[in-house]
């Protein structure tokens, strides 16, 4: 009889693949006994890798790569194309490379943006601000091809034809153009550049204002690969049941949710009164040890939370460190001097061990199956000394693998 790996996972994260083993004339191998582990998730556990060093990892870089396989790039307009024509291309292009030779899976974010556009665009008439949006977006769809495997295409549309915050030229484009014209401008370009590329929609206004925007979209026929939700939690935890609603309410467009942008504080908690977020100034925000069993508390809550819904394929959390941290909130896993906070334990913990098929030893049933269970992934199995890799798919499924026995081997 088969005996099962089996590991906890939230919701139907839980997959079955029958592993049919058999030796080269297509006998079962049965009675056999194997080895199984897991060598990685499908899910993509994200986290922001701005300040990473892959090449030559500190201890700061050797914490992500321990947590995390998804890495999320800054491609902030502004800061990357500070001068026209001089693109910070080459410093990213070493980062993006250090980390996938770590197997880090990678995202841009964001080929468009109202904030942080170039304020050399400002000069520009319409025409010519759609042709540089135009440029910017092929060049670095092209240079990170095959690199690169997904972008936000643009960032917070929702927002777009009225953001007032500081006047900037793709604002401006979109009130002379209109709003669905730069989302299409920001895919099409995309897609064009990198046919391969999935590109998402991203946003932070999680109301059902983005629900029209996104409706908008496929209704004009705009391809879209997956929707993306910010969820920064610097006036608290919104709780399992605000989470789920938000995921169910976006799941009725049958496209992959990513949660893209999350933040759980381990100090005291923004004022429940402010709206904007990037108002809220202080001259000191401190981790506390309070705070911290808190975070630790409600990463986990949310990690659950999210995984347990099936549109969801991954989750970004927004900056390992408080060093450098966005607004300079205590929202990192790692505190400002380097050390790990109980969240960042916690949640390695969670991911690494609870939901995590360890190496164990099974044995085939007559007909040479292994029903091995866990989350999609790429596992390894060992027999007769040898490993080969094998993935598990999502919603599982069968696999036949042939393996020599050992007397057929000089």
């Amino acid at each position: 009889m088969t005996t099962p790996a089996t590991t906890r996972a939230p919701g139907d994260r839980v997959e079955t693949l029958r592993l049919r083993l058999v030796d080269e004339q297509g006998a079962a191998r049965a009675g056999e006994e194997a080895r199984i582990a897991q060598t990685s998730h499908a899910f993509g556990f994200g986290c922001s890798a701005f300040e990473l060093r892959p090449q030559e990892p500190d201890a700061h870089t050797r914490l992500w790569l321990d947590l995390f396989n998804q890495a999320t790039l800054p491609f902030y307009w502004r800061w990357f194309e500070q001068t026209p024509g001089a693109p910070d291309t080459a410093r990213l292009h070493r980062l993006a490379e250090g980390l996938r030779a770590h197997g880090v899976r990678l995202k841009g974010h964001p080929l468009l943006w109202h904030t942080l556009a170039p304020t050399w665009l400002l000069e520009k008439e319409p025409a010519d601000v759609e042709e540089a949006v135009r440029r910017r977006i092929t060049r670095e769809a092209s240079d990170f091809a095959g690199l690169i495997e997904q972008w936000d295409a643009i960032n917070e549309t929702v927002i777009l034809p009225e953001f007032t915050a500081e006047e900037n030229a793709v604002t401006r484009l979109a009130r002379a153009r209109g709003r669905m014209h730069v989302i299409r401008l920001a895919f099409e370009t995309a897609r064009a550049a990198d046919p391969h590329a999935r590109l998402v929609l991203n946003d932070f206004d999680l109301s059902s204002d983005f629900e029209d925007v996104i409706e908008d979209c496929l209704e004009a026929g705009l391809e879209i690969d997956a929707i993306g939700l910010q969820t920064h939690m610097h006036q608290g935890y919104r709780g399992e049941a605000q989470i789920a609603e938000v995921i169910e309410r976006f799941s009725r467009f049958d496209l992959p949710i990513q949660l893209t942008e999350t933040t759980l504080l381990s100090g005291e908690l923004m004022p429940a009164h402010v709206v904007d977020l990037n108002d809220h100034v202080v001259d000191s925000w401190p981790s506390t040890p309070e705070g911290e069993a808190r975070q630790a508390d409600e990463l986990v809550r949310h990690y659950r939370t999210v995984l347990a819904q099936p549109a969801v394929e991954s989750l970004t959390y927004w900056g390992l460190g408080d060093a450098g941290a966005w607004l300079g909130a205590p929202a990192g896993l790692v505190r400002a001097d380097g050390t790990p906070k109980p969240g960042y334990d916690a949640l390695r913990e969670l991911l690494h061990e609870e939901w995590w098929v360890q190496d164990r030893a099974l044995r085939t049933d007559a007909e040479g199956v292994l029903a091995v269970q866990g989350f999609a992934g790429d596992y390894r199995l060992e027999l007769d000394g040898q490993g080969v890799g094998f993935t598990i798919p999502r919603g599982g499924g069968e696999l036949q693998l042939v393996r020599p026995r050992q007397a057929a081997r000089g």
